[in-house]
């Protein structure tokens, strides 16, 4: 048996590299030399921010960690590049290694590693860690694909998104640990850009917004502080795409919330920075590596024939929110850009499988905000953005696409819908289903109460919502070639040590029939969570800070 990351070198091989250094590939192309001889030894406490893997495919997988031995304060490494090796086993005690190489931490990218292995068995479990100087990263667990031809009976995954860290704590992930998933589909706003709140339950760190990149790898780093979300990256492999508070609430394309307040050139420099500490902690590939002011995010992943999931971006290339219901209606506004929309249309009706999921960052389906005749929208939603909306729910009513899944986040809430092709005719036909999940976080402890005061009447009047729901927690996605079955899964409170899980309720779309049943529910929001006596914290939502607009 070797010792843990023994690797063999040839003598003579060695002899060259100690004198002349090593040239290492850099994460962003090109080689970097890394200097022979004694140099100042590194600091302590180098995989403060866990591991992680992303993207699988079937033979290969993206390995993610960053050095980071002060991660609140810049990181606290030494301004020059750091060979990390890593290793994948088929055990986790590394016995039965499969690969293993030599990576370089590169200060130009905060000393962050993205290793994609390749040369993997398709849909298997394996193992993995880092060294750094003498210290051993945690290990992870991670899974790839199945072949792109295989017949897999059953994929299971979670999807989730909202992780406001100063809203609660990330209880949820302690159970998501447990459910034995093929993946996590995070569906954005895995940072808060907000400023520190002095009456959360827990606060930010420093004295405002990010807008610098040691601004925001200082804000990944606190939300990577979590021991719950290490130990979700370090279960399974994570499928992330971003949504408006990596950078700025409500942004779009070049603009910023606040126009006013942020020149086109300043809110240009914070996207740059922000993109680039989002690659920095991230389990993403060289081609998701931001090139000045855009980062390839949208992409596809396969399983098999069972599912393809696309991931959308919703946000670098939409046209700016619109301002009143005519303005949303016009032709030329776009959610996606033409490019990105032609790539999603191309893929979904090519691509092979049984199940076309698309992981996605805001509302699809109609939102009305106000019970009665007159109907109040908020256009940051795809309600501000009909026509393309309309374009393509008639594509996925054509007869070319095979079961349209549409996985949301943003909401704060749960909101299961048919999608129609027009959601103010209820004849009108039902072409794919929305399962819109709630928060991690975000919003805090919910008002289940004044939620459903406000919505149960306008649901009255929207006979595509199907379920709609405020508690905080995740979704569990099981499907088979026959149907896809959701199980949202909520805690009890996100201000306590202790929460516990439990699923609220179940939900089928059966293949070949569009939209979305509600299997099971519970008889009442409350019946199997014990209420919350303890303090109330402030939470600062942005749910209903867009202005909404008949």
């Amino acid at each position: 048996m070797s010792p843990p990351f023994a690797f063999p070198v040839r003598r003579r091989r060695l002899v060259a590299s100690a004198a002349a250094g090593l040239l290492l590939l850099r994460p962003e192309g090109g080689f970097t030399h890394v200097r022979a001889g004694v140099q100042e030894p590194l600091p302590a406490g180098l995989f403060t921010l866990g591991v992680a893997s992303g993207d699988p495919l079937p033979d290969g997988v993206v390995l993610w960690t960053r050095l980071a031995p002060d991660p609140l304060r810049g990181g606290g490494m030494p301004d020059r590049p750091v060979q990390v090796e890593w290793e994948v086993a088929e055990d986790d005690g590394f016995r039965q290694v499969r690969r293993r190489g030599v990576a370089i931490a590169d200060p130009a990218l905060g000393h962050s590693v993205h290793v994609d292995v390749r040369g993997l068995r398709a849909g298997a479990y394996y193992h993995y860690r880092f060294r750094a100087g003498a210290e051993i990263s945690p290990a992870g667990r991670t899974r790839t694909a199945p072949d792109v031809h295989a017949q897999p009976e059953r994929l299971r995954f979670a999807f989730a998104s909202c992780q406001d860290y100063q809203a609660g704590q990330y209880t949820a992930y302690r159970h998501l640990v447990d459910e034995e998933l093929d993946f996590v589909a995070f569906l954005g706003d895995y940072i808060y850009e907000g400023a520190p709140n002095p009456n959360a339950f827990r606060r930010h760190d420093g004295v405002g917004e990010p807008y610098t990149l040691a601004d925001y790898r200082n804000r990944h780093a606190r939300y990577k502080s979590d021991p719950d979300l290490r130990a979700a990256h370090a279960a399974y492999p994570w499928i992330v795409t971003l949504d408006d508070h990596e950078i700025d609430n409500n942004w779009a394309d070049e603009v910023p919330r606040d126009p006013a307040l942020q020149t086109p050139e300043a809110f240009r420099a914070r996207r740059v920075a922000a993109f680039q500490a989002y690659y920095e902690h991230m389990p993403l590939r060289r081609s998701a590596l931001p090139q000045g002011l855009d980062m390839q995010v949208y992409r596809r992943l396969r399983f098999g024939d069972l599912a393809s999931v696309h991931v959308l971006d919703t946000r670098q290339y939409r046209s700016d929110q619109p301002g009143s219901l005519e303005a949303a209606q016009d032709p030329a506004r776009t959610m996606t850009g033409p490019h990105q929309e032609e790539w999603l249309v191309h893929g979904l009706g090519t691509s092979g499988t049984r199940w076309n999921l698309l992981a996605n960052q805001v509302m699809w389906a109609q939102n009305d905000r106000r019970a009665g005749p007159e109907a109040v929208f908020s256009f940051d939603n795809w309600d501000g953005y009909r026509v393309q909306r309309r374009r393509l729910l008639d594509y996925f009513g054509s007869g070319r696409v095979q079961n349209p899944v549409v996985l949301t986040g943003d909401r704060h809430c749960t909101w299961v819908c048919d999608l129609r092709t027009d959601f103010d005719d209820p004849a009108s036909p039902v072409v794919g289903a929305e399962l819109t999940g709630t928060s991690i976080t975000s919003g805090g402890n919910p008002d289940i109460a004044g939620f459903h005061a406000t919505y149960d009447p306008i649901m009255a009047d929207s006979p595509h919502w199907k379920y709609i729901d405020n508690r905080r927690g995740y979704v569990v996605c099981d499907v088979t070639a026959e149907r896809l079955l959701s199980h949202l899964r909520v805690v009890d409170s996100v201000w306590t040590d202790d929460a516990a899980i439990h699923t609220a309720a179940e939900f089928v779309t059966e293949a070949g029939r569009p939209g979305v049943q509600v299997a099971s529910q519970e008889a009442r929001p409350l019946a199997r969570s014990t209420p919350y006596a303890g303090p109330i914290y402030d939470v600062h939502d942005d749910q209903d800070a867009f202005p909404l607009r008949a």
